[in-house]
């Protein structure tokens, strides 16, 4: 664990979240999920915890194994069909990490989620984090519709909110 990850962790707090993800940023999050579950039979959480603290923290946890927790914490692998995605982004770290349930996991394989997660971290390098975040939906919104296409009306299962931890 580093000295320095640690004191990044420390010092970001909400307030900072909140400057890069403002109220109108989170709405237009929550619309693009919105728009994006009207065209498949997935359901797509997008997550930003700004940092870690306590016991995660100071067992230098990595941006993926939270991720898993959170996964499993807001029940995203309880959807019918199995095609459940977390886009979790641990902002201390600026680590994207995409989480998804066994049916879709299988189709798109981890290559497959790293080429977003990576396209996602390169926009946010820059600064362009909305921008960043529903290129990501859009990409994830890409593979569900190729495997997992709306036929109809169907149910919403899980909350389309942005999640701020």
């Amino acid at each position: 664990m580093g000295i320095k990850r640690i004191g990044k962790h420390l010092l970001l707090n909400r307030w900072r979240v909140r400057r890069v993800f403002p109220h109108h940023v989170l709405a237009n999050i929550e619309s693009a999920i919105k728009a994006s579950e009207k065209q498949h039979t997935g359901q797509i959480r997008f997550v930003v915890e700004g940092a870690l603290d306590g016991r995660p923290l100071f067992h230098d946890q990595a941006a993926r194994a939270r991720a898993l927790d959170v996964f499993s914490l807001l029940r995203i692998w309880d959807t019918a069909h199995n095609n459940g995605v977390l886009i979790y982004l641990l902002l201390a770290d600026r680590d994207v990490e995409i989480v998804a349930d066994r049916g879709i996991d299988a189709k798109v394989g981890a290559q497959g989620w790293q080429t977003i997660c990576t396209a996602m971290e390169t926009q946010f390098r820059s600064g362009h984090f909305e921008a960043g975040v529903i290129e990501g939906i859009a990409s994830v919104t890409q593979h569900l519709v190729a495997h997992f296409p709306a036929s109809g009306p169907h149910k919403n299962e899980l909350p389309d909110a942005p999640t701020v931890l």
